[in-house]
């Protein structure tokens, strides 16, 4: 059998979280009045829905898409409010402002869709228009106006406030800033409503309003009926190309890219780090966007041996926090890979170099100076010796011959002496062949490296 827990703690639903973190979110005053603006906009939109119902008109139902858009902002307010509550978790290490992002780019992308079914329906009433009833039009359109315009200036959504600003210029914003910038010329106490840009929510809402107003007219002048249709086209191509740049920077921050804005000033402080006292190399720097405004990054710093890494952290921490505000920054010393001790391939059965001797072979000098016969150098005029000994040369690599002193206190087994022959056969073959070489292995190298070219043999 298992434990037992006796006041172990019930497990939550999923909507018995949802509403736990909502209890926790209305529990702000702050977020009252987005609560309140979010009844009163279900109330209103309802209450357009059936206006469009009425009277036939598609191009109120564009219209009252930006209604519901504005709910969805609103939503995107409130969990904006609950990731500035909650604190990072082992979790999610980051904390939540990512969850904004996504808010924001999910809001902008329904959005679009809507637009996009507002363009297939008008596509089809091309080919049959229906009738108009502009009784409720006109009031419809101010009230969906009234109440986006009090939607946008009334909460500071910092989400969107920040896309708006962050984001590319729409086609719309474009044509309206070329058109401020001539009435500006006029009357320049408008510049600071117009320009440099006019908030694109608040413009999208005075366009589409322009438009009804337009279709209101035309219907009841001339009842032409076509144009309801194609004020629904123009009002979904402007809501489509206001929301695009902002779901395309959203989705950038989303796929963790550098912002384009900032690239020059973060390799500026690169620079400057690369010139600290102790600093040799700056590698693997990584830095992406975490959130509207936030910017994440990691670096890898290589110092010298000397060098105080506790004073280097924090000078690098501190010239790059001023732009990323989650840093991490990996310090590690200089190294270098000591010269081995041996020039040659080591036998696979030597394990302990204290274990063994290491004989310096005498340098041969060059080989295209020999003759086949001798190790000494050619002469062209002398005759060939009478005889001559095969002198290892300087290109062989050292002998490492097994130690055979007997250990201490008899730890081990004692090393018996290596066999001639494998002497041999890593460069002294020749040497004494046939012969048994003395136990004593320190006086070899002595005598093998003090025989000269003529000296008598012993």
């Amino acid at each position: 059998m298992g434990t037992i827990h006796l006041f172990r703690k019930p497990q939550r639903s999923f909507f018995g979280k949802l509403l736990h973190e909502f209890r926790l979110v209305a529990a702000d005053r702050r977020s009252w009045k987005i609560l309140l603006f979010g009844a009163v906009n279900v109330l209103s939109t309802g209450f357009l829905l059936m206006w469009c119902s009425s009277t036939n008109s598609i191009a109120l139902t564009a219209y009252t898409y930006l209604t519901i858009f504005d709910l969805f902002s609103l939503i995107t307010c409130l969990i904006s409010y609950w990731v500035m509550m909650r604190k990072p978790s082992p979790a999610y290490s980051f904390g939540f402002e990512r969850l904004e992002v996504l808010a924001v780019f999910a809001s902008t992308v329904l959005a679009q869709l809507g637009a996009l079914f507002i363009l297939k329906e008008s596509a089809e009433r091309f080919l049959e228009q229906p009738e108009i009833h502009t009784g409720r039009l006109l009031v419809g359109t101010f009230v969906a106006l009234s109440f986006n315009l009090f939607t946008m200036l009334s909460i500071r959504n910092k989400p969107f406030a920040y896309v708006s600003e962050a984001a590319s210029t729409s086609w719309l914003q474009e044509h309206v800033a070329d058109l401020s910038r001539s009435l500006c010329g006029i009357i320049p106490g408008l510049s600071s409503i117009f320009l440099p840009r006019m908030n694109p929510f608040v413009l999208i809402d005075l366009a589409g309003a322009f438009a009804l107003c337009i279709t209101y007219m035309l219907i009841e002048i001339n009842n032409y009926f076509a144009v309801d249709t194609a004020s629904a086209i123009a009002i979904a191509l402007m809501t489509f190309g206001t929301m695009y740049p902002m779901s395309v920077y959203s989705g950038k921050v989303l796929l963790q890219t550098t912002p384009p804005h900032v690239i020059g000033q973060l390799d500026k402080l690169i620079r400057e780090v690369s010139t600290l006292d102790g600093v040799l190399e700056v590698r693997n720097e990584h830095f992406w966007t975490l959130g509207f405004g936030s910017l994440a990054g990691s670096v890898h710093v290589r110092i010298r041996r000397d060098a105080n890494e506790q004073m280097v952290l924090a000078h690098v921490t501190n010239r790059l926090y001023t732009l990323v505000s989650t840093l991490t920054v990996q310090i590690f010393k200089d190294d270098w890979i000591r010269p081995a001790l041996l020039s040659g391939p080591v036998a696979p059965n030597v394990l302990n170099f204290s274990d063994h001797h290491i004989i310096p072979m005498p340098l041969l000098k060059n080989t295209d100076d020999m003759t086949p016969v001798t190790s000494t150098p050619a002469k062209p005029s002398s005759p060939p010796p009478e005889f001559s000994f095969n002198t290892p040369g300087k290109n062989v690599s050292p002998v490492i011959l097994l130690n055979t002193q007997t250990r201490p206190y008899g730890l081990g087994p004692s090393r018996g002496h290596t066999p001639y022959s494998s002497v041999l056969g890593q460069g002294l073959a020749g040497v004494g062949a046939g012969q048994g070489l003395r136990p004593t292995f320190p006086h070899v190298p002595s005598r093998y490296g003090n025989y000269r070219t003529g000296q008598p043999r012993p």
